[in-house]
C-alpha cells in the first residue's frame, strides 16, 4: 500500500448497534418490514417456477440476470428467516435453481453467462462468461448453502464453486478479467481499480480448488481523493453501489489493510455521495437531504452509470432509491430518513408490488415502471444486515472467506463488532 494512501485515507473506527430511537421504532421497524417484505417477493414471482431462473427486469420478456439470481438465493433465505417464506417451499426452490446451474446452464471453466434465456437457461443478448456476475450468483448459492447447511444445497453450491478455474480468468496476468466470449475471448477490460469486485477477488482467492495466487488482492489500485471532508478510495464512476455490492454479503467491519478499512470507506462514500446530491439540489430538483444516493440505473434515456464524485460523477438528476437503501448499514439515520420521506411523497408513482420502482427524475418528470432485479436485491439484504446482521453472520463462516481473510487482511481484536 502506498505512502500516499495511507497518508490521505482517515481510518475511523466505528462500531454500530443499529438499533433506532424508542420513539421511532415501532414506525420505522414496520416501514423496513414492509420495504424488506415487497422486495423479496420479486425474486418468487419473477422467476421460472420449472427451473428458479430469475429475470433481469420485471420488464416482459426479460432475460435471467447471473447476478439477480445470486441476489435472489440470498433473498429467498432472507424470506424463510423471517417467515414470508416456508422452510420447504424456501429449499424447494433454492434446489431446483442449483440444479438448473449445475446440470443444464452452460459454462465456461465454470464462469456463467452474464445473461440467460429464462426457458431454457442458454446464453441470451450474446452476453459474456462474466467473472463479476459469477462471484455475485456464487456468492448467493454459497449463502444458501451455510444457511441450509448439512443439505443438498450446500452439496451443489460448493460443487459450483469448486469447479471455477479462476486462474483462466487472469489471462495471465495479475488482475481479473471482466469477461470472456467465444466469439472474440478475452475482453479489454480488467478489475484493475477499487470496484464492487472486491467479492470476486475473495472468492478467487479462497477458492480450494482453483485459487488464484493472493498477491492479486494487492495488484488493483485504489485511488484516494476527497469530497468536502470525506477521503475515500473511490471506484471510477462514483456510483454508490460499487461501496456497496461487496459489503452485502462481506462484513468489512472487523478487516483492516495497512491502515485502510473497507467499511469506513464506504462509510466516507455515503456521505460524500449525500453531501455531492445536496449541492447540486439547486441545478436537479430531484435531489435534496433526504433524496440522494447516485448509482448506476434506469434513467430517461435507458441505463446509466450515475455516481458522485469522487470519480467522474456522471448525473443528471436521476436517482434509484436503492442507492439509500443500500446504505443503511452505512449511515442508518440519513438513509432511513431518506426512504421514508421518499414513500411518504411520491409512493404513488415510486412503490408498487415489489417496493420501490428503479428510479426517478423530477426535473425530467420521469419515472421507473419497472424494477432491476440487482437493485430490488440489494435493498433487501441490506434492510436485513441493518436489522439483524443475518447474513453477514452467515456468509462470514464460511471456509473460502475466512481463506481469503487469512491470506489478505488482519482482524481488530478490539473492534466491539468482533467480541
Amino acid at each position: 500500500m502506498s505512502v500516499k494512501i495511507a497518508s490521505i485515507f482517515v481510518l475511523v473506527v466505528i462500531s454500530l448497534s443499529f438499533t433506532l430511537p424508542a420513539h421511532a421504532f415501532s414506525a420505522d421497524e414496520k416501514f423496513l418490514n414492509k420495504l424488506e417484505n415487497d422486495s423479496i417477493f420479486y425474486f418468487i414471482k419473477e422467476s421460472n417456477p420449472a427451473n428458479g431462473l430469475i429475470k433481469d427486469s420485471s420488464r416482459p420478456g426479460s432475460p435471467c440476470s447471473v447476478a439477480a439470481v445470486g441476489f435472489g438465493l440470498t433473498a429467498i433465505c432472507i424470506g424463510e428467516s423471517r417467515g414470508w417464506i416456508s422452510k420447504d417451499d424456501a429449499y424447494y426452490v433454492i434446489l431446483k435453481t442449483l440444479k438448473t446451474f449445475r446440470d443444464t446452464v452452460p459454462n465456461e471453466h465454470g464462469f456463467f453467462y452474464h445473461f440467460l434465456d429464462m426457458r431454457t437457461g442458454s446464453r441470451a443478448w450474446n452476453s459474456e462468461a462474466s467473472s463479476i456476475d459469477t462471484a455475485l450468483f456464487l456468492a448467493g448459492a454459497l449463502f444458501a448453502g451455510e444457511y441450509f447447511k448439512g443439505t443438498e444445497i450446500e452439496k451443489i453450491a460448493n460443487a459450483l464453486y469448486e469447479r471455477v478455474e479462476w486462474p483462466w480468468m487472469l489471462n495471465n496476468k495479475k488482475i481479473l478479467c471482466m469477461g470472456w466470449k467465444p466469439e472474440s475471448g478475452f475482453l479489454w477490460y480488467y478489475w484493475d481499480s477499487y470496484s464492487e469486485a472486491m467479492i470476486l477477488y475473495a472468492l478467487a482467492i479462497g477458492s480450494p480448488t482453483h485459487p488464484i495466487p493472493s498477491e492479486c488482492w494487492f495488484e488493483w489500485k485504489r485511488p484516494v481523493d476527497s469530497y468536502k471532508d470525506f477521503p475515500v478510495i473511490y471506484s471510477y464512476t462514483g456510483s454508490i453501489f460499487t461501496y456497496q455490492y461487496s459489503h452485502a454479503w462481506i462484513d468489512f467491519r472487523d478487516l483492516y489493510e495497512d491502515g485502510i478499512n473497507y467499511y469506513t470507506n464506504s462509510v466516507n462514500a455515503v456521505k460524500a455521495n449525500r453531501e455531492f446530491c445536496i449541492d447540486n439540489s439547486t441545478t436537479y430538483k430531484t435531489y435534496s437531504e433526504n433524496t440522494w444516493g447516485l448509482s448506476a440505473c434506469l434513467g430517461p434515456d435507458g441505463y446509466n452509470g450515475y455516481g458522485a464524485k469522487p470519480g467522474a460523477a456522471l448525473h443528471d438528476g436521476t436517482i434509484p432509491p436503492c442507492g439509500m437503501a443500500g446504505a443503511l448499514v452505512f449511515d442508518p439515520i440519513q438513509s432511513l430518513n431518506g426512504l421514508k420521506d421518499l414513500y411518504v411523497r411520491y409512493k404513488d408513482f415510486l412503490y408498487g408490488k415489489y417496493g420501490f420502482k428503479d428510479a426517478f427524475n423530477i426535473d425530467r418528470d420521469w419515472w421507473a415502471d419497472e424494477y432491476l432485479g440487482i437493485d430490488v436485491g440489494i435493498t433487501a439484504l441490506m434492510i436485513e444486515n441493518y436489522r439483524s446482521g443475518l447474513v453477514w453472520g452467515k456468509f462470514m463462516r464460511i471456509p473460502a472467506i475466512k481463506r481469503w481473510i487469512l491470506k489478505c487482511f488482519h482482524k481488530n481484536s478490539n473492534s466491539k463488532t468482533n467480541k
